[in-house]
């Protein structure tokens, strides 16, 4: 064999390699890493949380993922799942917000950006709400504020501790003047909750914007963050145009946030759980084991 058909050998094995690798992606076997572009076992990647075993990037998950990871197994009880959204404003931009919803459901499978509901957590009864950005981005229209409006409501009389993980790129715009209103409706059910002595715990996760961390999200009693989360507002773009100025290469990121003190602490999602079971522990007087302590 000569050199030259060394190389051409060499370069058509590549370019198999690379076609096989593309399949295996396509059908699921494997995951490429965000970050470090790591081809990632996607069975093994499930078992890590979704957490890349090479770097510690946090994939994103759904609401329902997110609500097995942290509560105790077949404890979990639905509520408000019968809400749906609909179309008030009969709004259209390239194509009618209805179409939007239909086509939403199917690739999420669920009725809306929200699940709310209660369980236990390491057998403490909590409320517990996650939303979903598989939905439209995890956007705010009416039907998640109704749905965390009540769930606030009934954790009140019940004396639960409320527990919301935030994934949102901000509010619905098809929903227009509706959607912001929920900041308000929120923010005062939460006003209510406040003035009971209960504790309100919000986790946010990749990302947590717009009318969401304007409200809600941003509004709790401890605040927690998942690495390279990206936290903020408005957009990079948006405020680099405003300020004439470029931002750090960090900026909005969890640890940006942390470091000018906006958040309580930044806790990776394997040891989120225990996290939340800590303090949720600490503030019900529950008895811990010391060995647990320090999670932080």
């Amino acid at each position: 064999m000569t050199l030259r058909d060394w190389f051409a050998a060499r370069q058509k094995s590549q370019l198999v390699d690379t076609e096989r690798e593309k399949r295996e992606v396509a059908d699921g076997l494997w995951t490429k890493c965000g970050t470090c572009t790591e081809p990632l076992f996607t069975k093994d990647l499930s078992a890590n949380l979704h957490v890349c075993p090479k770097c510690g990037h946090h994939f994103r998950v759904g609401a329902r993922d997110r609500i097995a990871q942290l509560l105790d197994p077949g404890t979990f009880n639905e509520s408000f799942a019968e809400l749906r959204s609909i179309d008030p404003l009969e709004f259209v931009d390239s194509k009618p917000y209805t179409q939007r919803l239909i086509e939403s459901r199917a690739k999420a499978g669920e009725g809306d950006s929200v699940i709310t509901g209660t369980g236990q957590l390491q057998g403490m009864a909590i409320a517990i709400a996650a939303m979903d950005f598989g939905f439209m981005g995890g956007s705010m229209g009416s039907v998640m504020g109704e749905k965390l409006t009540r769930l606030v409501e009934e954790a009140i009389p019940a004396r639960l501790p409320l527990v919301l993980v935030a994934s949102s790129g901000g509010a619905r715009m098809q929903e227009g003047t509706l959607s912001l209103m929920q900041m308000a409706k929120t923010s005062a059910a939460l006003a209510r909750f406040a003035k009971e002595g209960l504790l309100y715990i919000s986790v946010l996760s990749d990302p947590t914007t717009g009318g969401v961390s304007a409200s809600f999200a941003m509004q709790a009693d401890l605040i927690l963050a998942e690495p390279g989360a990206i936290i903020g507002f408005a957009g990079r773009r948006v405020i680099e145009a405003t300020i004439h100025q470029k931002a750090p290469s960090d900026f909005q990121t969890a640890e940006w946030v942390f470091k000018h003190g906006h958040i309580d602490q930044i806790v990776p999602r394997p040891r989120l759980r225990d996290a939340l079971g800590l303090l949720i522990g600490l503030h019900t007087q529950r008895k811990l084991d010391p060995a647990r302590v320090a999670v932080s």
